[in-house]
């Protein structure tokens, strides 16, 4: 049994308990939805049956308020709330760190890194080349640091895979979703290099502006990417793919199905001593996340993307 805690929470995020309810096998629906995440309850709901993963459990939960942390810990059967997110060290076998607020990310890694726990980073790992170089180095210290976003493992995007060679050569690319590129670009970024078996970007140009963020991406081969995240648009998350002989629309909607594949990856990672999910892959997504964030600063200019070795 691989013994895990979590640290939560960020504003808007409520994956601290949908994450735990899918490994402990135990949600309280009308807790969660006091807290604001009604959508959360209602495909835990649906999704009751699937629920619970018998090789790990949450044991553990740190919040930097103690009520958030004692309202997780009661929503899901977690047994431990500790003061201190130093606390976790020696008392779990991994961490997740389920906040997508990627400036705070470094300092609330680096205990478990330093000590050598397993930890899985919510998206995005970073915004700031510094941040990103910091975890490149642990990485390549021997670490265990595995981070993502579960659109990786969405499970429409799985089956557009099995139906691209039938598009012909790829062309473009071109995604929609709700939100802001920093938090959320990564998700649609980390759809599209699954889905595409992870090729290099070349280069990124953000030519939209804030809350319309629209972000033109080239990568090797030619394939053109356009990605358009709106503040004020109905909530959706799709691509679209165009090759030389049909296209193919992927809607992403099953958050549940993507959030515990997601999870299960990370505890057979654990499991095998070292992560699944090569860290150059999560490093390319991230470093064009910034690239199109240094884009928009510097007034959409181009960013080459190969020159950078993280």
């Amino acid at each position: 049994m691989i013994n895990i805690g979590i640290v939560g929470m960020s504003p808007g995020n409520a994956h601290p308990y949908s994450w735990s309810a899918i490994i402990n096998g135990y949600f309280d629906a009308e807790e969660i939805r006091r807290i604001g995440y009604p959508a959360v309850a209602t495909y835990l709901e649906a999704n009751r049956d699937t629920l619970g993963l018998p090789q790990a459990r949450v044991t553990h939960v740190w919040a930097q308020e103690p009520e958030v942390a004692e309202s997780i810990a009661q929503s899901t059967r977690i047994d431990y709330v500790v003061e201190q997110l130093e606390d976790l060290v020696g008392q779990v076998d991994a961490v997740i760190l389920g906040r997508d607020d990627p400036e705070n990310h470094v300092a609330m890694a680096r205990p478990f890194l330093e000590a050598g726990v397993p930890i899985f980073v919510d998206k995005p790992l970073a915004i700031t080349k510094p941040d990103l170089a910091y975890f490149a180095e642990q990485v390549a210290q021997g670490k265990f640091l595995m981070s993502c976003s579960s659109m990786r493992y969405a499970n429409e995007c799985r089956t557009a895979k099995t139906e691209l060679a039938a598009l012909g050569k790829i062309e473009l690319v071109t995604a929609v979703g709700k939100k802001d590129w920093n938090k959320y670009g990564v998700h649609l970024l980390e759809a599209i290099f699954a889905l595409l078996d992870d090729p290099t970007p070349v280069s990124v140009r953000h030519v939209g502006q804030p809350t319309k963020d629209i972000v033109h991406l080239e990568l090797a081969g030619g394939v053109q990417v356009v990605v358009s995240l709106f503040m004020d648009i109905a909530p959706t998350f799709q691509l679209s793919v165009f090759g030389q002989q049909g296209w193919r629309l992927v809607e992403i909607k099953n958050s549940y199905s993507m959030f515990r594949d997601n999870i299960i990856e990370f505890i057979r990672s654990v499991e095998e001593g070292q992560s699944r999910l090569d860290f150059q892959k999560t490093s390319a997504i991230i470093r064009t996340v910034i690239g199109a964030k240094e884009s928009l600063e510097q007034g959409g200019v181009v960013v080459d993307l190969t020159q950078s070795t993280l």
